[in-house]
Order: C-alpha cells, then sequence, then structure tokens
C-alpha cells in the first residue's frame, strides 16, 4: 500500500483557542508498512469542559504512541479498541490527578489504520470517517449523540433528530468513565480513494456530496482541504475545524488463512 495525505485545522470565526487536535504515524520502510501500516487519526475536546485542548491532545498521543509500539502484525480492529481504551484512561486519570477535586476531562477520537488493501476505522464521539470513492462519499462512523441514540430507540425520526437540540450532545466520549467502547469497522480500499477524517466543525457545514465534489476529483489534496475549511467558516465558523484528507495510491491484495495474511496475484 501507498498512499498520500494533507491536514489542516483551523480556529474558525469565534474560538479564542483550537481544541482540535490530530497526528498520523507514517510507515518508516515497506516491511513496516506490510507489518504495522499507517494511522491517522482527529480528536475534538469536549466544549464545555475545562482542558479540552489538553483531552484531544494527550488522546492522539497516547493513541499514536501505541501504535508505534505495537507488535508486528497484531490486527488493528483489536489494537485500536485495545489503544483507544488506553487513551481514555490517561484522559480519566489526568483528570483526577490535576486538582483535589478532580478536573472534567473529554475529547472525541476517530481513527483509520491502513494496511494492505483495508482500512480499519474506530469512533468515539461524533467526529467522522467518510469514504470517498468517484463522486459518492461513504460515512463509515456513526455520531455518538444523545439524538442519534433516539432515532435508534423509534424516539425521534431522521427529520426530527436533524433540528433537535442534543443533535450535539455527546452519548459517548473518551473521558467520561472508565471504560469507553469504540465503534470499529473493516473496509476494502482501491486505488484513488480518499478518506476523510473530521471534526464536526467540518461535517456540521458541509455536506458529504460536497466532500466529495471538493475532495474525490483526483485535485491537489491540500488545495482541498484548504477550500472545504474555506467553506466551512463561510456557512459558520462557529466551532474549529479540522480534516485529515487521505488518499490511497495503491494497493497490496491479500487473503487471509488462519489469522495470517497472503498476496493474492
Amino acid at each position: 500500500m501507498d498512499v498520500e495525505f494533507t491536514q489542516l485545522s483551523d480556529l474558525g470565526k469565534v474560538r479564542q483557542g483550537n481544541e482540535d487536535y490530530f497526528g498520523y504515524a507514517l510507515p518508516a520502510t515497506p516491511d513496516e508498512a506490510s507489518a504495522r501500516g499507517w494511522l491517522f487519526a482527529v480528536a475534538d475536546g469536549v466544549g464545555g469542559h475545562d482542558f479540552g485542548e489538553v483531552a484531544s491532545r494527550m488522546a492522539i498521543e497516547s493513541l499514536l504512541a501505541g501504535f508505534q509500539a505495537s507488535s508486528p502484525n497484531e490486527p488493528h480492529a483489536a489494537l485500536l479498541q485495545r489503544l483507544i481504551q488506553a487513551a481514555n484512561t490517561r484522559v480519566v486519570d489526568t483528570g483526577r490527578e490535576a486538582s483535589p477535586g478532580g478536573i472534567p476531562m473529554a475529547t472525541t477520537i476517530v481513527a483509520c489504520a491502513l494496511r494492505y488493501d483495508r482500512v480499519t476505522v474506530a469512533h468515539v464521539g461524533d467526529s467522522r470517517c467518510y469514504l470517498i470513492r468517484g463522486s459518492e462519499a461513504l460515512l463509515l462512523t456513526r455520531d455518538h449523540t444523545v439524538a442519534n441514540e433516539h432515532i435508534r430507540l423509534g424516539l425521534l425520526s431522521r427529520e426530527e433528530a436533524a433540528t433537535a437540540d442534543t443533535r450535539h450532545m455527546l452519548s459517548r466520549s473518551l473521558g467520561a468513565g472508565l471504560f469507553v467502547n469504540a465503534d470499529i469497522t473493516e473496509h476494502s480500499v482501491i486505488p484513488g480513494d480518499v478518506l476523510v477524517l473530521c471534526s464536526d466543525g467540518l461535517h456540521g457545514s458541509v455536506a458529504g456530496s460536497e466532500l466529495a465534489a471538493v475532495a474525490g476529483n483526483g485535485g491537489e489534496l491540500e488545495k482541498a482541504a484548504r477550500r472545504l475549511v474555506d467553506i466551512a467558516n463561510e456557512r459558520d465558523g462557529s466551532d474549529n475545524i479540522t480534516a485529515q484528507l487521505i488518499r490511497v495510491r495503491s494497493v497490496e491484495r491479500v487473503g487471509m488463512y488462519r489469522g495470517r495474511p497472503y498476496r493474492l496475484r
């Protein structure tokens, strides 16, 4: 597999500080690319909590360090679940130790690990991952919000949830409790696919179809990221805006036998 990427974070037009944070871990050699792969991640410190920017930075740093220290060929799904729990523990512990009474700290997180011809996506909260293929954008995550839970329970329709006060209220986040359950999915990727990881400052203003139109045309990723952030600022800009764009250049087709990959001709 080979990829190219860009990332961009913007304060927006209202916030005085940036509570979003992002990062990546890249393989140093082709052997490491096959054994461990790539990792990209975005976190959004929860507004209204103290030190949201600290929580998001700690979550990303913990995730990246754990990925780089992981065992070669460890399945990405199990690895990301373990690393996100470790990041959650670090955020919780830091908040407890910050003062005698503790300080509430929380953040969302979305991460994607790439290897061979697959991407594994893990997330907690309402930061998102899209897969853009051609002119279509497929949302690979499900926002962990109270409104979305009400849709699942049949208490609200999607139309009602779109304007509900609870649409921005998180039902799950890192730092909210001792244990956290990340949603994890795995998908095949092909050359030309673009993955977009973003905070709600972007996806709250830019629809999936627009993401595909801007980032899925084979153009320069840096220009696409800048254009997406500009659109979000033009339409709203009340929150921090962060985007990572990852384009798959080539893949290594593999099959699995007893949990071990083998090349397909």
